[in-house]
């Protein structure tokens, strides 16, 4: 390990270190967030927003801003964006607009990305879900939250077959609150009754990218007491 033991420096030197990383979604609180982390510790972090007026606030991470629509980009456009990455990680969402805008981001472009990074060669990939995605999530057609849970069960499960090193994150009911670091890992309960700091799942974020035990696993997670390497 490094100088303090921590399993991460002995992940980098056992040739795992991620140099480049790509964040779809990077003007979320969660990439915002987890550009923070990456850049602090030396990856080079390409953000991908919207918007032209985004730039700085990205810029004040240490990332590298890349302005590209991913609604509007076919998987070739894609696999150009990915292209030279060593991990991707889908933290974009819709963000509850209008259903056919949330199948297209959520479902469609994300699916389109994980084809991308095939094609580009980069193989991790890790995916912002929440806690109870699946196809079995129990939302009623009648529900806003519908559009997004259907997006959101099929990109997973789309991802789940790919031979992508893949990782799920579940988070539950997103908070602002300082991020504490800790955590708990639980499949059991209600998401709508636990809570999760946006900063945590920057956090959670950061560790699975250098962590090879968490490819092919989906995490559910609320806030809680366990240190988020040892979760």
């Amino acid at each position: 390990g490094g100088e303090d033991g921590s399993p991460e420096d002995s992940f980098r030197q056992e040739g795992l270190e991620m140099t480049e990383i790509t964040i779809i979604g990077g003007h979320g609180k969660v990439g915002l967030q987890l550009s923070r982390l990456l850049a602090a510790q030396g990856d080079t972090v390409n953000a991908v927003i919207r918007k032209e007026e985004q730039r700085q606030d990205v810029q004040d991470t240490g990332a590298n801003p890349v302005v590209a629509d991913v609604q509007d980009m076919d998987v070739a456009a894609l696999t150009e964006l990915l292209s030279g990455q060593d991990a991707v990680v889908w933290s974009a969402g819709a963000g509850g607009g209008s259903p056919e805008r949330t199948y297209a981001v959520d479902r469609d472009a994300a699916i389109r990305s994980m084809d991308a990074a095939k094609s580009a060669g980069v193989d991790r990939y890790i995916m912002v879900s929440y806690f109870g995605a699946g196809p079995d999530h129990g939302v009623p057609e009648d529900d806003s939250f519908y559009a997004y849970a259907e997006s959101k069960a099929e990109a997973d499960e789309y991802l789940k077959k790919t031979d992508l090193e893949w990782t799920i994150l579940g988070p539950s009911g997103l908070t602002n609150d300082p991020g504490t670091g800790r955590i708990d890992v639980t499949h059991k309960g209600d998401w709508k009754k636990g809570h999760t700091s946006r900063d945590n799942v920057a956090q959670v974020a950061a560790a699975v990218i250098v962590e090879p035990s968490t490819i092919g696993t989906y995490i559910e997670f609320n806030d809680g007491s366990t240190p988020i390497a040892e979760a």
